[in-house]
């Protein structure tokens, strides 16, 4: 089965963080820049880690891994493995916030929701469109989606 998954250059990124802004647009109820950031509450979270030190930077994302730890650490079910595309997913729905998939991961990419004492937002390579959002709008391309064998 071919997957895709996201790859990082952080040789290319600028610390401009529209990865950021566009993730949190495309998971807005409005898909609308605007409106996401000032109309809406609450507002999505976004779904990457930005690390920056000096003039190093890169945007982390859930890795979606074949053998995924919060998977199997999640009490309630709402961390599962899609096998069709081998993407880890989260039904937010049957989050109990027992926040052990936060724990276990071992790239630090599940983000929690402290106002709700759940998961808040991990990265679902925006599922219901062709290319993640912020692949689609990273201006030097730090952020690709390719194709592996697994």
């Amino acid at each position: 089965m071919v997957k895709k998954r996201i790859i990082i250059n952080e040789d290319y990124c600028i610390g401009c963080r529209l990865c950021e802004v566009y993730c949190v647009t495309q998971h807005s109820a409005s898909n609308n820049i605007i409106k996401a950031y000032k109309g809406e509450y609450p507002r999505p979270m976004s779904a990457i880690v930005f690390e920056e030190q000096g003039h190093i930077s890169f945007a982390l994302q859930c890795r979606h891994c074949d053998e995924p730890p919060c998977v199997e650490a999640c009490l309630a079910g709402a961390m599962y493995l899609d096998e069709q595309r081998g993407y880890v997913l989260y039904n937010g729905d049957k989050c109990v916030g027992c926040w052990m998939c936060i724990m276990v991961c071992p790239f630090g990419v599940i983000k929690l929701d402290l106002e709700n004492e759940v998961v808040a937002s991990k990265c679902d390579l925006c599922i219901e469109v062709e290319h993640p959002a912020c692949v689609a709008h990273c201006p030097n391309e730090a952020i690709k989606l390719v194709e592996v064998d697994g």
